[in-house]
């Protein structure tokens, strides 16, 4: 079988031919002395090299073409937009993933990844849908809290001081860092989010795979999220994740004869610096308790913004059984690198899972910073 590259001499060879043909039919139809007969004898070598031309060029491009395939099968993504070039990587991690098959380092590097963090940054990153699914579940920490990624992360839980100052104006806080020292050292705590893939989904488009795998584990991640930091009940070793922990975060409890009256006397005892970027986390149905009692058949504080009545800004999360008052700048989410990707599969309904297992930590960064508030 002949290779592209002789296929191209001979389209080469055989072009050159026709062309001296053509230029020699040319210059015999002008020279009166040649006979019709030897016009005809070029005609036909003309259309017989015409027709070794048309069939050889077929084959060039067929053979071409085959190639260029070929060397196409090994990328995951011929777009030359940005965007799409990591939607078709993240496509192809998953396809990989439940194939068992390695994922190449063209699609770690189109990730922003290395051999070091494993497609740690895959977790992170959000891509617009195109498909109707669930609602993702919301973490509201994460409108208010500090998110980063960065591995063995330790930073000083006071971002300054002055050079002439030998105390810090909240005592409660100077109490604490003597206590707990005055930097926050960030570990890693392992956990899964299982997402299932049916068939039509891991052979439909790279955008409605990766929306689809995205959103369900971003829902996962900020169900675990939310779980550890609202915990009543911590898990052994995540108790300083945890709003409510009293061994290890301990944030001090303020009551009042009733939960308005609480989360009032919640934001005054607030020392001022944390005071000013207060906010309030929680239930709903606390809210509407406090609305009805305050309102007494007066609708118009029904309509009223919740800042309003409550002088903060409030956010509502079931998960808050009881509300949280401060400054959440100083709660602070860590993902660590090496997040690992595997495969699994449900026997029962033969649903595919693609399986992320990462490490992250949340940390109180000053309980001093928070209030709980109660009713008594």
């Amino acid at each position: 079988m002949k290779t592209l590259f002789e296929l191209k001499q001979g389209l080469l060879t055989i072009g050159d031919q026709l062309a001296k043909t053509e230029s020699e039919i040319t210059e015999k139809a002008l020279d009166s002395s040649v006979t019709p007969e030897d016009l005809n004898k070029l005609n036909e070598t003309k259309a017989s090299l015409q027709q070794r031309f048309d069939l050889l060029q077929k084959q060039h491009d067929q053979m071409e073409a085959e190639q260029k395939a070929k060397l196409e099968k090994g990328q995951f993504s011929t777009s030359e937009d940005p965007k799409q070039k990591v939607i078709d990587a993240k496509a192809e991690l998953i396809r990989k993933t439940i194939a068992k098959e390695a994922v190449t380092s063209d699609i770690r590097e189109a990730l922003g990844d290395d051999n070091t963090s494993k497609g740690g940054k895959f977790l992170p990153k959000t891509v617009a849908t195109d498909i109707i699914s669930e609602p993702t579940v919301k973490n509201p920490l994460r409108e208010v809290s500090t998110i980063t990624s960065i591995p063995n992360l330790e930073i000083p839980k006071v971002t300054f001081t002055l050079d002439d100052d030998d105390f810090i104006a909240d005592m409660q806080t100077a109490k604490e860092l003597e206590a707990k020292g005055d930097n926050v050292v960030f570990t890693r705590h392992k956990f899964k989010v299982f997402t299932g893939i049916s068939e039509t989904i891991l052979s439909g488009t790279n955008t409605n795979l990766v929306s689809t795998v995205e959103m369900n584990l971003q829902s996962g991640v900020a169900t675990k999220e939310r779980k550890v930091a609202f915990a009543e009940t911590p898990k052994t070793g995540e108790e300083h994740m945890s709003f409510y922990d009293k061994t290890v975060v301990n944030i001090k409890e303020v009551t009042g004869a009733d939960l308005y009256k609480a989360i009032k006397a919640a934001i005054a005892d607030l020392h001022e610096d944390y005071r000013e970027n207060a906010k309030i986390m929680m239930k709903y149905a606390d809210y509407l308790n406090i609305i009805e009692t305050l309102a007494n058949g007066n609708a118009t504080l029904y309509t009223a913004q919740p800042e309003q009545i409550l002088g903060k800004p409030v956010i509502f999360t079931d998960a808050a059984v009881t509300p949280v008052v401060g400054d959440f700048s100083y709660s602070h989410f860590n993902y660590d690198i090496g997040a690992l990707y595997e495969q699994d599969k449900d026997v029962k309904t033969g649903i595919n899972l693609f399986v992320v297992t990462a490490w992250f930590d949340h940390q109180i960064k000053l309980a001093s910073a928070f209030r709980l508030a109660k009713k008594v």
